[in-house]
């Protein structure tokens, strides 16, 4: 295969889903902060949307907005705060949506539907045909207020350590945001968790290893490292090693030379 053909085959992986499939479930998903205190959380979270392609953002009676420290915090997402919503209220937020997941951290204590941040994103894509889907954040420091929660179809919870659970709103908007960017990939027949070599390279192939591996021996014989009763040993720790690390062309070339020059230099006679 070319290396022009192995680019295009790395390359479709990624770019095989529907495009527009995947911007149209986003366009369908609603980020809802509610009540924010700092401006800056609010310009964090419009660059954690753009990131992933979110565009909805709606705030609710935010303490702070506009403001300078939003647009800074933006870092270029600007378009997302020019296009956000403000209401005084959750109700027109949460207006012509068929789902709204509600992110928490206090669960134990109220008996509602609970989702893990993939199960949440996997049911808000799953639904973004049919209608829009709102993902609310509550304050800082409280959170959303019961009567929010109970807006909700879902509570959404973020596993963090139970030593220190503490969340900044746009670090949780930007773990949600990843999730639904992926569910939205596979939706649109993406292929995701696939490790994606570099452009330029292409392994050698099986008789270049085996050169590779008689060369390797014979140097390390040549330079009395190998013990020539025993050598299989750490061949084969050697071979395991290499195969492992699957050398290109231009790799094989330098470790060839490598032993090359080292074979010259235990011919040589000392000074």
């Amino acid at each position: 295969m070319g290396e022009k053909a192995a680019q295009d085959t790395r390359s479709s992986k990624v770019d095989q889903c529907d495009t527009l499939a995947l911007e149209d479930r986003l366009a369908q998903i609603r980020i809802v902060l509610i009540n924010t205190t700092h401006p800056g959380n609010i310009g964090a979270t419009a660059r954690a949307m753009k990131v992933m392609g979110l565009k909805q953002l709606h705030l609710v009676s935010p303490k702070i907005y506009p403001s300078a420290e939003a647009t800074a915090r933006a870092s270029g997402a600007d378009d997302i705060l020019q296009q956000a919503q403000v209401h005084d209220t959750l109700e027109p937020a949460l207006s012509g949506c068929g789902l709204v997941l509600g992110t928490s951290a206090r669960l134990r204590s109220l008996s509602m539907p609970m989702l893990d941040a993939h199960a949440a994103a996997r049911q808000a894509i799953d639904e973004s045909e049919g209608h829009e889907i709102a993902l609310l954040f509550g304050r800082e420091r409280h959170g959303l207020t019961n009567e929010e929660m109970q807006r909700c179809n879902f509570l959404v919870n973020i596993p963090t350590n139970p030593e220190y659970g503490s969340l900044n709103i746009s670090q949780a908007v930007q773990i949600m945001a990843y999730e639904l960017r992926i569910s939205a990939m596979i939706a649109a027949g993406g292929e995701v968790g696939v490790a994606l070599p570099p452009a330029d390279w292409e392994p050698v192939d099986g008789a270049q290893m085996d050169m590779l591996f008689e060369h390797l021996e014979q140097t390390l014989l040549d330079l009395k490292f190998l013990n020539p009763d025993q050598p299989k040993k750490l061949m084969m720790r050697l071979r395991r090693l290499f195969n492992r690390a699957r050398p290109d062309q231009n790799e094989m070339n330098i470790l060839r030379g490598i032993l090359r020059a080292a074979q010259d230099a235990t011919q040589k006679p000392p000074e």
